[in-house]
């Protein structure tokens, strides 16, 4: 039964409606600095998860390749497609507008929260961590986090960002199913290099959501997917 899961998206949804609900309560200057604040600690959780990297040129290599696939597919244009796609209905459902009226503004801290919530190393590790072994904890832990900091983006970006809850609850669902299968094949070397690697996004992300520089978070994320067979493949066969 994946409990953590569905503790996880529930907390990202009524975290986002709640949020959003108080939005116009809050200072403006709350709802603009504190964004801010969360691109910060994500910067901070990245550098915390890629220390943990085992082999950097297959980490590296990944990036770069995994970058390019989601350049050629245009990943990241996917999300904003479904985003603005999605943002008439969902904002018409509840009769509101986002503080944030800037298309370009609301797009960049937007797609930066999706890879947080979806795609961050905490999110995947703890849905395989579930699925494999039954246990909750470092879900139900991100669940806390993932609902204050739902609260916090919607009261800048409205309802939208409860609406995230859907892709998050089917991606870590996937993982959840597919654990079984995955798992088994991993190595302690493998686990560190992709949580490594999901912390070069969270520290591109933050960069993106304090408007620093706009990484192409979105298609970064094939890097996730092929990490770990570079990993293996580095490790087994290119040893100087």
């Amino acid at each position: 039964m994946p409990i953590g899961v569905i503790i996880n998206s529930i907390a990202v949804l009524f975290g986002g409606i709640i949020g959003a609900f108080l939005g116009n309560r809050v200072p403006g200057r709350i709802r603009t600095s504190l964004p801010l604040i969360f691109g910060v600690a994500s910067m901070s959780m990245g550098i915390t998860t890629i220390v943990q990297m085992h082999t950097l040129p297959a980490v590296i290599l990944a990036v770069i390749v995994g970058t390019a696939i989601g350049e050629l597919i245009q990943f990241e244009k996917g999300i904003e497609i479904w985003a603005n796609k999605a943002r008439g209905p969902v904002e018409k459902l509840f009769s509101s507008k986002a503080g944030i009226e800037n298309p370009k503004e609301f797009m960049d801290q937007f797609v930066g929260i999706v890879i947080l919530f979806c795609a961050s190393g905490t999110g995947v590790f703890g849905a395989l961590q579930s699925g494999m072994t039954g246990d909750h904890t470092i879900l139900l832990t991100k669940s806390i986090l993932d609902f204050f900091t739902a609260g916090i983006f919607a009261a800048a970006l409205g309802y939208m960002v409860a609406a995230i809850f859907i892709p998050q609850f089917i991606v870590l669902l996937i993982l959840f199913f597919a654990a079984s299968f995955i798992m088994p094949l991993t190595t302690p070397a493998m686990l560190a290099d992709f949580t490594a690697c999901g912390g070069i996004l969270m520290l591109a992300t933050g960069f993106r959501i304090c408007g620093i520089q706009s990484f192409p978070i979105g298609n970064m994320l094939p890097a996730m997917v092929i990490v770990m067979p570079l990993s293996w493949i580095w490790i087994t066969y290119c040893k100087f």
